[in-house]
């Protein structure tokens, strides 16, 4: 990789976070989804289907631009399999052309060199595959054996960050797999990162002590970075509660194919906004109001945003927050409330 795209990612990359620290009325991380549809069926996912079709191209750039309009940070493009979108380097291309980062999340199948070269083309910044086994399975087919030219493609031509992201968890046979998948990926010049599998609801399943142990191993190898953020699994993987302010429909959005702004992708439904209609009203409110599900969350992107907030601005309820920014107060006091005055 250029040293010279390496710098100028990191060095936009620490522009962003201190606006971030800085100011809390803005998207720090988006995913947005183009494709619904997937090449693949892993048996544990909610995320994906068969037979839809792409996002139009126009419907898109709409969407990205309302984004912009926001002042967001990080714009990550996640399905589905994005990468099977007529449009997607049109796509990076436009989150760039605003000075947002360009994220894409990626089942790792569509990797082949001339793909990676348009990817380099378009701007893209970072890359996120998560690879589930060493050998296909009944369970999934996203597995180092398959994808392994692929990744050796992207080792050797792409000009932006890869992040290699196994997993520990129920529906995982073999948890050793993954200590093998993250020396994979460090042989090959890539981040790793490891998640813990979620419920279809997102929340927290539990961990075998073998599979804690395979997850403590892979995290101690890890480099230190934003993407590893990630202590609140501590936590989690001992079937414990992890108290934090989540942030989500104000710091995260997570944009569906229908364009309708959710608090993540296990919680679909709520808000259940359209983003051309959501509104800074909106985010104020999912800033400053407590999420149900929180405590036992392990969804990796959007805690990592809630760090940036954690020592500030307490959460309370919907009835508390309608009681204090409600009708008791006029509309200049809620203007400067929004704007953050």
């Amino acid at each position: 990789m250029p040293k010279a795209s390496a710098f100028s990612r990191f060095t936009r990359g620490v522009r962003h976070t201190t606006r971030a620290f800085r100011s809390t009325k803005h998207p720090v991380l988006v995913h947005i989804v183009p494709m619904r549809r997937c090449n693949l069926s892993c048996t544990y996912c909610n995320e994906y289907d068969k037979t839809s079709d792409p996002v139009p191209t126009d419907v898109m750039m709409d969407r990205i631009d309302k984004l912009a309009s926001f002042n967001s940070s990080v714009i990550t493009i996640s399905g589905g399999e994005p990468m099977m979108h007529p449009d997607i380097y049109a796509i990076i291309a436009r989150i760039r052309k605003h000075g947002m980062i360009a994220g894409l999340i990626s089942n790792g199948y569509y990797f082949q060199v001339p793909k990676i070269k348009k990817l380099n083309e378009a701007g893209l910044d970072y890359l996120q595959i998560s690879i589930d086994n060493v050998t296909p399975d009944d369970v999934s087919k996203k597995s180092q054996k398959v994808l392994d030219a692929k990744l050796v493609n992207l080792s050797e031509h792409a000009k932006f960050k890869v992040n290699i992201n196994s997993v520990v968890g129920g529906g995982v046979a073999n948890p050793e797999e993954a200590l093998q998948i993250a020396n994979r990926a460090r042989e090959l010049g890539f981040s790793s990162t490891v998640g813990v599998i979620h419920d279809e609801d997102g929340l927290n399943k539990g961990l075998t002590e073998r599979e804690k142990e395979v997850y403590a191993e892979i995290k101690a190898k890890g480099a230190r970075s934003y993407a590893r953020w990630n202590w609140f699994q501590d936590k989690l993987v001992e079937g414990e509660e992890y108290e934090w302010r989540c942030r989500s429909g104000a710091r995260y959005l997570y944009i569906c194919e229908e364009g309708l702004v959710h608090w993540c992708s296990q919680q679909r439904g709520t808000p259940g906004t359209p983003l051309l209609e959501y509104t800074h009203k909106d985010m104020h409110r999912e800033y400053h109001t407590e999420k149900w599900c929180a405590p036992t969350c392990t969804i990796q992107c959007v805690h990592q945003v809630g760090h940036l907030d954690a020592w500030r601005d307490p959460q309370i309820s919907e009835a508390e927050y309608a009681k204090k920014y409600g009708n008791g107060l006029n509309k200049e006091t809620v203007a400067k409330v929004l704007e953050g005055r």
